[in-house]
């Protein structure tokens, strides 16, 4: 029912002309703003932390949508700027309080995965729209040396997600216990799998969260690495053709909007996958169109529908081009 909902939402954003969008972009990004400030006065609390609103149909993480409202803000500032003014450093404070503030809202729900996300795909649109590439390694220089004085920020699980990440036998019942059996599960079902609805760490429970950010491992076991080859080929054409579209499209909001948006699709893949393999802590990021969850679905329906919007519409101009 979601997922006929979803496509619902995609052919509508599909149809409606690329500039709708543009003209909306700073409505969408404050309203979704709204919506994260709301979850910290009247959020809904559940596994752990305080990230949805209660809309008596359905719950709402508005922290979804911030993806989508922020790239199309990003892609709305930068569009038709000329290179030398991009490169003025004055020029980018503000696309950084536009990245910093949901960021730093969706960390108090707390949810570090989705606030990395954030900051990550903020930084792809920043980059892509010109400034250099010397303030991007004076920023990164500054980050790490600043890790530190973070790490006495992180709440006491997510020191422990990253000290299980490099050594998973630390805690092997309780914050190692997810990825141990993941592994089990990966490898159990070697070349072709057990089976559809046959895997036994999966449904005899050993393997928790296997319906959301788990489920990669869950399909692993059942249909083996050559049913996960097919599924990362699938997930591949799919971002090589939305890649593809930004490269036909003339309006740069259109390509920084193709681009980021893709861009997002593309490290919840990577990261998902890398997380279950143990390459990568575990974090709250579900598997794009393939793991539960009603707002995540919506979201990537939605990305979709922009992504095609700007290739129905790929030869319109818009102002300040």
């Amino acid at each position: 029912m979601r997922f006929v909902f979803g496509m619902a939402v995609l052919f509508l954003v599909a149809m409606h002309d690329i500039r709708t969008w543009f003209n909306g972009a700073y409505i969408f990004y404050g309203l979704t703003l709204l919506l994260l400030i709301f979850v910290e006065l009247m959020g809904v609390v559940g596994m752990g932390g305080q990230r949805w609103l209660d809309l008596y149909i359905f719950n709402l993480q508005p922290s979804e949508l911030m993806k989508i409202a922020l790239v199309l803000a990003l892609a709305r500032y930068f569009h038709g700027a000329p290179l030398k003014e991009i490169r003025q450093t004055k020029y980018v404070i503000i696309p950084l309080l536009m990245i910093m503030l949901p960021v730093l809202l969706v960390m108090r729900q707390p949810d570090l995965g989705t606030a990395m996300m954030l900051l990550l795909c903020g930084v792809i649109v920043i980059f892509l729209a010109g400034v250099q590439v010397w303030k991007f390694v004076l920023t990164g220089i500054l980050a790490l040396s600043s890790l530190p004085i973070l790490w006495n920020f992180l709440y006491d699980y997510q020191k422990k997600r990253i000290l299980v990440f490099l050594n998973p036998e630390l805690d092997p019942t309780h914050s190692g216990y997810h990825i141990m059996q993941s592994k089990i599960a990966l490898g159990s079902g070697g070349f072709w799998g057990k089976g559809f609805m046959q895997g036994t760490q999966a449904h005899l429970n050993f393997l928790p969260e296997k319906q959301t950010d788990f489920i990669f491992t869950m399909f692993c076991e059942e249909f083996g690495m050559f049913g996960a080859l097919v599924l990362l080929s699938l997930y591949a054409i799919l971002i090589i053709y939305c890649y593809s579209i930004a490269l036909r499209s003339r309006s740069s909001f259109a390509r920084l909007l193709t681009v980021g948006l893709t861009s997002i699709l593309f490290f919840y893949m990577c990261i998902n996958t890398a997380m279950v393999m143990g390459l990568a802590p575990v974090v709250g990021i579900p598997l794009p169109l393939v793991s539960y969850g009603g707002t995540s679905m919506l979201t990537v329906l939605f990305s979709l529908g922009l992504i095609f919007s700007a290739r129905l519409y790929h030869d319109a101009r818009l102002g300040m081009s």
